[in-house]
């Protein structure tokens, strides 16, 4: 099939667009790789203290082994998302000796969740998380004894902050290794309807805590499609995981047979054998665009507009929003899974999931085909299902059918014809709205502003019912300079039961709202954000904002409002408590949100 032209398009410009910062890049890796793994060059001093802790390994350190594997881990066992991977640095190493190898855990690194911290002051770490993520992962691979690495992170800051270390050390081959997600528990539409009867009042908090407890019940990532289970997805159409296995389940015979496979696979690439794959070739331009569109075919995070411009950076490749709405209106919208739909991720694996999906834009010149990747050959390999054989993991042809079409659907008959992004921009800048989950009816929103500096203020003001007609609710000051740019995802319920009344109501934010945002319009990721002096600072109650994500443009209709000086706030409390002070630096230093809002670019 012809790659789509708008596909053709978009690629070359991006291509055009890094031709300097890529190339730079490129050199500098090919620079890394001729100078190799310096284990072999270390004192023997430095030898000893790295092998020191090896066991029943040293002696094939010392001896020159078939390879030696570094594991960069996320586990922790206070996150339900992490939790599976305590058990996985044995079944590496266990893997590696299979094949004459070595594996040693490299350093673990910070994973911190959004869903513990949402609505508190930790959240405004979160997202300053990625970037730290990325310089610990530096520090455990700054060692330099390791031929090939795999990783193992799922949730929403940790798959970008570990790509773009990945990155940094795009020299060395690599690959991801999921935990998965959790089995069904409480469906989220059931959970979702229980937190807005909470919100407005009409059940307990032992109800909620009843149906959260049934909903996040186990190991596993959070069922919902969120950030984490999109940077899943991202890692299979970006060729960074094992085909098909995003989704399978932790502690499964599954699940530890594509660890293995995932090991063995990365030791492989490595430069000490024949088939030698470094990051740097495998995360190009081209799989750029294919995460980009396989972002737009499912609906995914919003929190990936920023992520993908940071990791694509890493990389030398510059990315901007035009890149995402270009392309999102000529990808089909294929997946309707919970906010986006009823189904949950293991609803949608079993009707067909990522190999379908690939199949079906495959087919349709909607992907590019010809990327490397970790799995063999190219993105085609993806449209293939692990099986458990013997107590082996093989790749079989996968369904060319959607198994459940209120699940996933083929391009030819999709759930929308364009994906679930859009960018906005106008008088206010710009913004980005995940719209797959907001009603025709419910994306143009035209009414009153009203001004609110955090998101406390807004819980207090619904609570009180005092938003009773069409409005347009502005949170400003949540922006990556101002506080960190937290998520704002518990603002979804309030809001939602404001629509629910039929107040036609929308958010505009310089904040974030995740892969959560759900059915209320949501602008979010304004840039210039408030404290930088931008348009969103110079609303005042009352002024007119049209919000319309179907043509894209987010205005103040009020005259005189870009003429009034930005409004100034004591932002004091945003600088202490729970490790806020210890992110000062950050805060002063960190990027605007369409440039990836990082302190490493």
């Amino acid at each position: 099939m012809t790659l789509n032209d708008t596909i053709a398009r978009v690629t070359d410009r991006i291509i055009a667009r890094s031709e300097g910062p890529r190339s730079d890049y490129l050199n500098r890796m090919a620079a890394a790789r001729s100078k190799g793994p310096a284990r072999g060059h270390l004192s023997c001093s430095g030898q000893a203290h790295a092998y020191a802790g090896a066991g029943q390994d040293q002696s094939a350190l010392v001896n020159e082994s078939a390879g030696n594997l570094g594991i960069i881990t996320t586990y922790n066992d206070m996150l339900s998302a992490h939790q599976p991977f305590e058990r996985f640095p044995d079944l590496i190493r266990q893997a590696a000796r299979e094949v004459g190898a070595t594996a040693q855990v490299a350093g673990g690194v910070p994973a911190m969740c959004d869903g513990v911290t949402q609505g508190e002051p930790g959240m405004e770490l979160s997202l300053f998380s990625r970037d730290l993520i990325a310089m610990a992962t530096g520090i455990a691979m700054s060692h330099n004894t390791f031929d090939a690495a795999v990783y193992l992170g799922v949730c929403d800051k940790i798959v970008p902050g570990l790509i773009i270390a990945a990155q940094t050390f795009g020299h060395v081959p690599t690959v991801f290794l999921p935990a998965g997600p959790m089995t069904t528990g409480l469906s989220n539409d059931e959970k979702g309807q229980v937190r807005q009867k909470f919100a407005a009042g009409e059940v307990g908090r032992d109800a909620l805590m009843k149906a959260e407890m049934a909903a996040y019940h186990g190991p596993g990532t959070c069922t919902f499609y969120g950030t984490a289970n999109t940077n899943q997805m991202l890692m299979e159409f970006m060729g960074m995981h094992m085909p098909g296995s995003s989704f399978v389940t932790p502690n499964t015979g599954l699940r530890d047979a594509l660890t293995k496979a995932g090991a063995q696979r990365a030791l492989s690439l490595s430069d000490l054998g024949e088939n030698y794959l470094p990051v740097c070739d495998v995360l190009d331009e081209k799989a750029y665009v294919n995460g980009i569109i396989g972002l737009n075919a499912t609906g995914g995070s919003t929190n990936l507009l920023i992520h993908l411009v940071a990791m694509a950076r890493a990389g030398g490749i510059i990315l901007d929003w035009q890149d995402f709405s270009d392309l999102s209106e000529v990808t089909p919208l294929l997946a309707r899974v919970y906010p986006n739909g009823l189904a949950d991720v293991n609803h949608f694996h079993a009707a067909g999931g990522l190999g379908f999906l690939i199949h079906e834009l495959l087919g349709a010149g909607l992907l590019h085909p010809d990327t490397k990747t970790v799995g063999g050959g190219g993105l085609e390999t993806y449209t293939q299902e692990p099986k458990l054989r013997d107590g082996k993991v093989v790749w079989e042809a996968g369904t060319a059918e959607s198994l459940n079409q209120k699940i996933v659907r083929p391009a030819a008959d999709p759930f929308q014809s364009t994906g679930g992004l859009k960018r906005l921009n106008g008088s206010l800048g710009n913004a980005v709205m995940k719209v797959s989950a907001v009603k025709p009816e419910h994306q143009i929103v035209e009414a009153p502003v009203r001004i609110f500096n955090d998101q406390e203020e807004v819980k207090v003001a619904c609570k009180a019912g005092e938003i009773v007609e069409d409005t347009v609710v502005v949170v400003r000051f949540q922006g990556p300079k101002a506080n960190g740019m937290p998520e704002l995802h518990s603002l979804t319920p309030l809001l939602k039961n404001l629509q629910a009344k039929g107040i036609n109501v929308a958010l505009v934010t310089d904040g974030r709202m995740s892969g959560a945002s759900g059915s209320v319009p949501a602008a979010i990721h304004v840039s210039p954000e408030a404290l930088d002096g931008g348009a969103i600072s110079k609303l005042r109650d009352g002024d007119i904002l049209r919000v319309d994500a179907v043509t894209g443009d987010l205005n103040i209709l009020t005259d005189g409002v870009l003429a009034r000086e930005p409004v100034r706030i004591n932002l004091g409390a945003n600088e202490f408590g729970i490790g806020r002070e210890l992110f000062a630096q950050f805060r002063r230093s960190v990027g605007t949100a369409d440039t990836g809002a990082s302190v490493l670019f």
